[in-house]
């Protein structure tokens, strides 16, 4: 059944776009930040197992692997697979399809009927949508699995990841197995700058690197009325953070790509009270690891000199933070080919230069080769509120196109006919 099979799965996703929303919705309704995912991810092992699925809870009960057993058997494993009409095979790796579950402490502002029930956390990154993608794509794959309507074997495996927003949840699922046997791995994710329809594609460097940065500024406290007997760390905090907004620009090739941006400041309990010390969290974004570098020492050679004519200790900590995404082109091509099929060549996007957000689907790529694709989600009906805002909402036919497009993928890659090269080499991220 040479073309048959993608009629056959479009059907299957249509059928099944009712579940996907509903999935959504649930949550959407329902979110749990980073590190609290316990509901989600029960829901997920339990509607999974239910479609037939080898599923196993990730670490300390949050997040999914799912894995689509053989016909004749429903245990999961990574060294065996059955193939499309039952018989079993040994050598294939696994196509994974990655989601993220978690949700941000933002206070949602829209009214839909689904909005968020828990005050100050929302899915406001589309993670809910990411997941409804990919469960509508492994339950499509699974039923014309079982009903032998596929051409090829499928040794399929679905991975939902708790933690992404703070960068965890990936390394988290890779030290539990969830990579084992798998030859490649793919994701989607949502993009408000994109109508529904519209799809993007960028091999190579795809997001930015991402450290964490901490700053204590230590004074002493002392009698708000009398700020010349203290040395007042809030003082020194603002030249800090005005000297780094201003210097790092200044400091930087105009040709290269470097975000620092402070988030938080947590310092005082008292209107009439300096505080001893004060502390600023935020993030440095680059592209390459040469500017990454010399931007930390910068940062700390604006610390120095704040702190010496402030008369404060200032001390900065990065963190082992999120490398940059790093597309396969092979992937990347087959995905386009897939969502080409899905949304025509009018509705792909070239992705012009690398986003400055971060993704820690680039952990799985330090394991296995993979890709990600941008789905826009933006239309009328929702609007295109950005990613991270109080107002972000998606429009829910983008869930049928990109399970469509990973289906396809996922099947795609699996075909016997194509070579499949061997994973890289593991990559070090060091600080």
């Amino acid at each position: 059944m040479p073309d048959r099979w993608r009629k056959l799965l479009d059907d299957a996703i249509d059928r099944r776009f009712e579940a996907m929303v509903a999935v959504r919705r649930q949550l959407h309704a329902h979110p749990e930040p980073s590190g609290e995912e316990f509901q989600t991810s029960l829901y997920l092992y339990q509607s999974l197992g239910d479609a037939g699925f080898s599923v196993e809870m990730g670490p300390e009960g949050r997040g999914v692997v799912a894995d689509l057993p053989s016909p004749t058997t429903a245990k999961r494993t990574t060294s065996a697979e059955g193939n499309g009409n039952g018989a079993p095979h040994s050598t294939l790796p696994r196509i994974a399809l990655r989601a993220d579950i978690d949700a941000l402490r933002i206070q949602e502002k829209g009214e839909s009927s689904y909005r968020s029930r828990r005050d100050g956390v929302m899915h406001a990154c589309g993670h809910d949508g990411h997941t409804a993608v990919v469960w509508g794509a492994l339950c499509s794959l699974a039923e014309l699995r079982q009903s032998e309507q596929l051409p090829w074997p499928l040794p399929l495996r679905g991975i939902f990841q708790p933690a992404e927003e703070i960068g965890a949840g990936a390394r988290e699922m890779i030290d539990a197995g969830s990579l084992e046997g798998v030859g490649a791995i793919l994701a989607a994710h949502v993009d408000p700058s994109r109508p529904v329809g519209r799809v993007g594609f960028r091999s190579g460097v795809f997001t930015a690197n991402c450290d964490s940065m901490t700053v204590l500024v230590r004074g002493r406290g002392g009698h708000a009325a009398r700020p010349h007997e203290a040395i007042d760390p809030i003082a020194a905090a603002a030249q800090f953070i005005n000297a780094v907004y201003l210097s790092i620009p200044r400091l930087t090739d105009s040709q290269d790509a470097v975000v620092v941006t402070i988030g938080q400041v947590l310092g005082g309990h008292n209107a009439n009270v300096i505080p001893d010390h004060v502390e600023l969290r935020g993030t440095l974004r680059t592209l390459d690891g040469r500017v990454r570098q010399q931007t930390i020492e910068h940062v700390r050679r604006i610390a120095e000199g704040v702190g010496q004519a402030c008369r404060t200790t200032i001390e900065v900590e990065f963190a082992q933070g999120t490398p940059s995404v790093e597309n396969d082109p092979g992937l990347v091509e087959l995905l386009r080919q897939s969502a080409a099929e899905v949304v025509s060549h009018e509705g792909l996007d070239a992705i012009p230069r690398p986003s400055m957000g971060s993704e820690d689907f680039a952990f799985y790529l330090h394991h296995a080769p993979g890709a990600m694709f941008r789905l826009g989600c933006a239309s009328p009906k929702v609007g295109a509120s950005g990613l991270h805002t109080p107002t972000f909402d998606l429009d829910e036919e983008a869930l049928r196109i990109g399970a469509r497009i990973l289906a396809r993928a996922a099947v795609a890659w699996c075909d016997p006919q194509r070579s499949h090269d061997s994973a890289p080499a593991a990559r070090t991220w060091t600080i």
